[in-house]
């Protein structure tokens, strides 16, 4: 990979890691995954809750199915949301300089998470407990979950965004902003991909809550049995893989090549299969008669070790695109760190160049150029007051105006406090004084 002339190049913060670097990624897909379990339950119960309460809105027994729904969406964002820490602190603390970049990149967008994630948990707590309250106002009802849905789908858009973008920091000279990172290529495949896998989840979990014994189907329903229910949530797995197979196939030939590799093709491949053989076990699922729905398992199986496999190469495909990039940046810190070491090694001594013709005023005035020329004039108020002014206060009072330059204090409230000099000389001080209370006779 070749970087253009316009992809930032930064330098690292030289710290170690706290934990080793294995372990970190490690604990980053396990943790990513777990989170990304319940961020799929959450979005797609939200996006079932939606489909079947307006299907209720004809045919009631679809709204007690959302009702049952619904009452989960709340559970599973709470765990999204505190299983999302682990991997967010693991990203941050591996991929720093990228993630941040990308935040900074992406602006507003990434500002607006904190609001939207709160107004969208508001709606769900608002739609579950006012399902009987507007029992008689379905409609709006149904705004309160449209609205927490269209939310719930925007903010992983931001997400994935920004996770995108930190893998490609030959396209940050490029980007102006979320809009621009929004329509690199790779995107909007990768996110319908996974909201193809946000309604698999949602259907593979809506096939085992209904199939407990003790939930009492018949309690809830009047005309839906519990093998209805077991089959519609077949059926909605199904077109979750089959969103998934589509759009994975799209996202394979839409990533940029450079974070390829044997190992991450091979992980594709294999992940591929895995939806494939469960997409096969769901189809089989559907049109079997109710004793024969026995694939549960291995459906469930498969899509775990999908989930495992896809973990495992999303971190593949961003050390390998990121490779090249570290290596220039750890380049980039090692030669800011020789040269911060040879600067402490051999400082630089500044010399106070002095106008030789000013005779017994000429180190005097060279001090006070470089030191208190930039807040004093000879007659002017500047930052601090004029000399003349000076002159008036100290006449006759060197050593007073020497112990003033070495710790000033605050006298007036019109002028700012003073910086203290105590790295110049007393024999400094003492030509900066006799300098300044000579103005008017040098």
């Amino acid at each position: 990979m070749i970087f253009k002339v316009s992809t930032p190049i930064p330098k690292d913060i030289p710290l170690e890691l706290p934990l080793p670097e294995w372990l970190l990624v490690t604990l980053l897909i396990v943790a990513f995954l777990a989170h990304i379990i319940f961020i799929n339950l959450m979005l797609g119960g939200s996006i079932i809750t939606l489909w079947a309460q307006i299907k209720g809105l004809k045919n009631k027994e679809y709204d007690t199915f959302a009702h049952e729904v619904a009452k989960t969406i709340t559970v599973n964002k709470s765990m999204a949301v505190v299983l999302g820490v682990a991997p967010l602190l693991c990203i941050n603390t591996l991929y720093t300089i990228y993630f941040y970049s990308a935040n900074a990149l992406t602006g507003f967008a990434w500002i607006l998470i904190i609001p939207l994630v709160t107004v969208s948990f508001l709606l769900t707590y608002l739609h579950k407990y006012t399902w009987d309250a507007l029992a008689e106002s379905r409609r709006v009802h149904i705004g309160i979950i449209a609205a927490a849905t269209g939310i719930f789908l925007f903010i992983p858009l931001i997400f994935l965004t920004n996770v995108n973008l930190m893998m490609f920091p030959e396209k940050w000279g490029t980007v102006r902003g979320f809009i621009d990172a929004l329509l690199l290529p790779n995107v909007f495949p990768r996110y319908f991909e996974f909201l193809g896998a946000c309604i698999t989840i949602t259907g593979v979990f809506l096939v085992g809550y209904h199939k407990r014994k003790r939930y009492r189907v018949e309690e809830k329903y009047t005309t839906l049995t519990r093998d209805e229910i077991i089959k519609l949530g077949y059926n909605i797995a199904f077109i979750g893989l089959g969103l998934q197979i589509l759009f994975g196939i799209i996202v394979v030939f839409t990533l940029p090549s450079k974070g390829y590799g044997y190992d991450v093709l091979l992980s594709v491949i294999l992940a591929g299969a895995m939806l494939v053989v469960a997409a096969f076990y769901t189809w089989k699922s559907m049109v079997a008669s109710p004793k024969n729905r026995i694939y549960y398992g291995k459906i469930v199986t498969f899509v775990l070790i999908y989930l495992l496999i896809y973990g495992g190469s999303r971190q593949m495909y961003r050390h390998n695109a990121l490779n090249k990039h570290q290596s220039l940046v750890v380049a980039k810190t090692k030669e800011f760190q020789k040269l911060s070491e040879d600067a402490r090694l051999h400082p630089v001594v500044e010399t106070v160049e002095a106008d030789t013709t000013l005779g017994e005023f000429a180190l005097g005035e060279a001090l006070f150029k470089k030191n208190c020329s930039s807040c004093h004039k000879e007659k002017e108020k500047l930052v601090g007051p004029p000399m003349t002014e000076m002159v008036s206060i100290y006449k006759d009072d060197q050593e007073g105006l020497k112990a003033w330059i070495k710790a000033p204090g605050k006298k007036r409230p019109d002028y700012p406090q003073m910086p203290a000099f105590g790295s110049l000389t007393d024999q400094e001080r003492e030509e900066l004084a006799k300098f300044i209370l000579n103005i008017n006779s040098k």
